[in-house]
């Protein structure tokens, strides 16, 4: 399966995209970041954004793409500018009826390094060993990106595995009527 992994963030908005299926060696197909100027207004930053990713997905044709989840800080003008970059990245992709799966940064630090308290430079460490790579991506964001696009690989076909399998569970049975003869009791 091919992944777009998207760090959100309004500056920069780290994308990478990974080739791999669960217990196969993953590939990096690319990564970089989509950069908008500080000094720009929001509504065209968003815009710039929204241009570099569709660059992206045509570029690259993701089957699946991962968003890192937007959580709570202290700064919320910070908040308010990744949740706005991750709604556009959902957009995108939704647009194009790409599945797109939110993971937590805790639980990306956790599938990739096996600590959900890693910093940066461990992800990108782990980032660059499991992705057989002779350094690690630059800028921090890409390293992210590819990070949320390991954690799909890994975790995300047997998150949608359970989801499926409980939404089996609560799918409404037949009643007894609308069984043949031969099998009501």
């Amino acid at each position: 399966m091919r992944v777009l992994g998207v760090d959100p963030g309004l500056t920069r908005c780290g994308v990478g995209v990974v080739d791999g299926a669960p217990g196969r060696p993953l590939h990096m197909v690319a990564c970089g970041v989509v950069r908008t100027p500080a000094d720009a207004d929001v509504a065209h930053r968003l815009l710039q954004i929204e241009q570099g990713l569709e660059l992206w997905f045509d570029t690259h044709q993701p089957e699946l793409v991962a968003v890192e989840r937007v959580f709570a800080q202290h700064n919320v003008r910070t908040v308010m500018g990744t949740a706005q970059a991750s709604a556009v990245a959902m957009l995108c992709a939704t647009r194009r009826g790409i599945p797109v799966t939110l993971h937590t940064p805790s639980e990306v630090k956790a599938a990739v390094t096996g600590s959900g308290r890693a910093d940066k430079d461990q992800v990108g460490a782990m980032v660059t060993r499991l992705l057989r790579l002779d350094a690690p991506p630059k800028p921090a964001d890409a390293a992210d990106a590819l990070a949320l696009a390991i954690c799909h690989i890994w975790r995300g076909a047997a998150v949608d595995r359970i989801a499926a399998a409980v939404a089996a569970t609560r799918a409404p049975r037949p009643s007894s009527h609308a069984r043949p003869k031969e099998y009501r009791r």
